[in-house]
Order: structure tokens, then sequence, then C-alpha cells
């Protein structure tokens, strides 16, 4: 019997994977990622289409989800745990965004 999917990440260089539904604290959640077995407690709640952490994440370390960079983390971030604007500082949108290894965005002139 297959279970439900529970959380999303696509790419190897994730450290987060997001909610696809509300995830009680606790829960074991179990995932692949790149064709590799991922399992792990969330020991906080987590509301869906929130982030937690998949991989243990230092302070100032990059937040990748979907193989893109979304931010960088002010403080340390555990496996299982929330990651949100209380621990992760998002550099989307800010000058100076390929200094942490985003993709230059193009826009179409109007």
């Amino acid at each position: 019997m297959r279970s439900a999917r529970i959380a999303l990440a696509l790419h190897s260089q994730d450290n987060v994977a997001t909610a696809l539904v509300d995830i009680e604290a606790g829960t074991l959640v179990r995932m692949k990622l790149s064709n590799q077995a991922v399992e792990l407690i969330v020991n906080q709640a987590i509301p869906f289409g929130h982030k937690f952490a998949i991989k243990n994440i230092e302070k100032g370390q990059l937040v990748y989800k979907y193989g893109e960079v979304i931010g960088k983390a002010i403080k340390p971030i555990k496996v299982g745990q929330h990651a949100h604007t209380h621990n992760l500082e998002s550099i989307r949108g800010k000058a100076g965004h390929q200094q942490y290894g985003g993709r230059k965005l193009e826009f179409p002139r109007l």
C-alpha cells in the first residue's frame, strides 16, 4: 500500500521540503530525493505550504528549494524544523542576489 505524499522536494541540492498538507509535530515523513530515500521526523507543526529542513542547515548557509536559492539561514535550522522568517532571510529580489548563487534574472521589455 502506498502512503500519501505529504511533502515535496525536487532537487538533490534542496535542503528544505514543502508541506503539501498540514503536518503535525512528531510525524514521520518519507520521501525520495534524486532516487535517494529521505526519512525524518518533523519536530514542529508545519502548516500547508510552509518549508521544513530535510538536512541540517548552519547559520549563514544558503537555503535551497526546488534547486533554487531562496535565502540564507539566520540561525541554525535542524532537520525537521520549520524553516520560515524566524530563522530564514529571503534574498529573492534583493540587489546582489547573484552573490548568493542565484541566477541573473532577465525581464522582458514591455
